[in-house]
């Protein structure tokens, strides 16, 4: 939690400082990240939001791979291989990639592999039609999915209630004939034990599950975002004195399992972590315009593009 916080404020700064482009934060999600990937076996697949976008570091991926994918460097340099990680690339539609998941996973079921897919959204996804076409299809084909909602009360501008008549998402499972849990988003442990039975059942056969991790979102929807023009202050202050890194840092001191001392050298290792992704960032080369279209056409590119790039570089 340590590392995606210390990421996500550095990345805030960056693009305040104009060094990469807009960036969505999730501070005070870190709990419901971590808690839920933590549960999962290595071969499972992960499914990312653009919320999610520093959770893969937690999956081996180089954090100045995100930041020069943020900095708007595309083609190879700028993401990384998801079956390296086993982590689908972030997605920025809204939950478009809630079908993919269901997909990979259907697949591994056909092939008798044990692996499941996790997929994270936000509560706003779930006023989308591929939310509840991925919900339907993975309940009747009974795949090993788990569906893990974000539920931070606002889809940029919007309130909950103003998205959805039903009082949580997690009742919605019910309309397909699956498991809908609501868990507290801002507890690791609670996220971590939700989603370890969701995966025991998915793997035994059980089919997929629904899991809501209610929390706040604290900051904007992202840096190019005012939410003071649509929200009261005062409530995200309210809400950030409930954050988890500090509730669980608290917990972890009063049980002993972690000291002052121990807790500032994570904190330490995470900006040396973070500051070596920036130099990387920085020094990466800017790629030739042929990036934009070079893992687009499985035959080449198109002769009207050939001729554009052409063009262009006579200029």
């Amino acid at each position: 939690m340590i590392v995606l916080r210390t990421f996500d404020e550095r990345a805030v700064a960056l693009q305040r400082q104009g060094r990469i482009g807009n960036y969505p934060p999730c501070w005070g999600e870190e709990a419901a990240q971590v808690g839920s990937l933590f549960a999962c076996a290595e071969e499972d697949w992960v499914f990312p939001s653009y919320r999610q976008q520093s959770l893969p570091i937690l999956r081996g991926v180089d954090p100045a791979t995100i930041l020069k994918y943020r900095r708007g460097i595309g083609g190879r340099d700028g993401f990384w291989d998801p079956r390296a990680h086993r982590c689908a690339p972030i997605c920025i539609p809204i939950a478009t990639h809630l079908p993919h998941a269901v997909g990979l996973a259907w697949a591994a079921k056909m092939k008798g592999d044990s692996v499941c897919s996790l997929v994270w959204f936000g509560d706003g996804a779930t006023s989308e039609g591929d939310f509840h076409e991925a919900m339907n299809f993975a309940a009747v084909v009974r795949a090993p999915t788990v569906f893990f909602c974000t539920n931070n009360q606002w889809a940029i501008s919007t309130p909950f209630e103003r998205q959805t008549a039903t009082r949580t998402v997690a009742e919605k499972a019910a309309a397909y004939g699956i498991p809908g849990i609501r868990v507290d988003g801002l507890d690791v442990t609670r996220c971590w034990e939700a989603t370890r039975d969701a995966l025991e059942r998915a793997r035994a056969g059980g089919g997929p599950t629904l899991i809501e991790a209610l929390n706040y979102r604290v900051g904007p929807h992202a840096t190019a975002d005012d939410p003071s023009r649509y929200r009261d202050p005062a409530e995200a202050e309210r809400w950030k004195e409930k954050e988890p890194i500090r509730t669980f840092t608290t917990r972890l001191e009063t049980e002993g399992i972690l000291s002052p001392e121990l807790s500032g050298r994570l904190v330490e290792e995470a900006k040396e972590l973070v500051d070596r992704a920036v130099a990387d960032m920085e020094a990466a080369p800017v790629p030739e315009v042929e990036a934009l279209f070079e893992t687009t056409y499985a035959s080449g590119m198109p002769w009207p593009l050939e001729e554009g790039i052409a063009e262009l570089r006579s200029l």
